[in-house]
């Protein structure tokens, strides 16, 4: 018997299509290896959230959504690492490391709700010692209203299930993470 897991679906894959736009970073490459500076604490790493930048949005984004999820977290229903809800559409780029300490830094109205290390915070990848490389899906979701209708209470699957309703377009971004036996 082979305790080989099979490589779940890509999260975007299953959902509704939407247009894309472009996300950017100058901390990762799509398709690349993620760096220890953005891995958590639990495995050595320094759990910095990563620059991120995004453009050619519709013009009737009123304001965006960000998240990143490990589909290969052996849980039977993934990892959210960061949900930040409710940016102002003026936003365009989150620096480094702005999203590492909680809400203190973010823009007046943004918030993030609890991921699944229970922090109101970015999480870093962890993924088990030995395990294959997990793949980290960063993105960036615009939306049609000024606010989700969600409260930082509220679990990363409702947020997801309200983006279903209000995303205009999505931008992604993945990378991968290995920590070595």
């Amino acid at each position: 018997m082979s305790l080989e897991r099979a490589v779940p679906p890509d999260p975007y894959d299953v959902l509704p299509p939407v247009p894309s736009f472009t996300l950017t970073s100058t901390d990762l490459t799509d398709g690349g290896p993620k760096g220890d500076r953005y891995a958590h604490a639990s495995v050595g790493g320094q759990n910095v959230s990563p620059q991120l930048s995004w453009s050619g949005f519709p013009e009737q984004t009123r304001g965006f959504v960000v998240t990143c999820f490990d589909p290969d977290a052996p849980t039977g229903s993934g990892f959210w690492h960061w949900v930040l809800v409710n940016l102002p559409a003026s936003v365009t780029e989150l620096p480094a490391g702005v999203a590492s300490e909680g809400d203190d830094q973010l823009p007046d109205g943004a918030f993030h709700v609890r991921n699944d290390y229970g922090e109101r915070a970015y999480g870093g990848a962890a993924p088990p010692a030995g395990d294959r490389p997990h793949r980290y899906v960063f993105a960036v979701h615009a939306i049609d209203v000024d606010k989700l209708g969600v409260t930082p209470d509220v679990a990363p699957a409702v947020v997801g299930f309200n983006l279903a309703f209000h995303t205009l377009a999505r931008a992604t971004l993945r990378v991968t993470y290995q920590v070595k036996q």
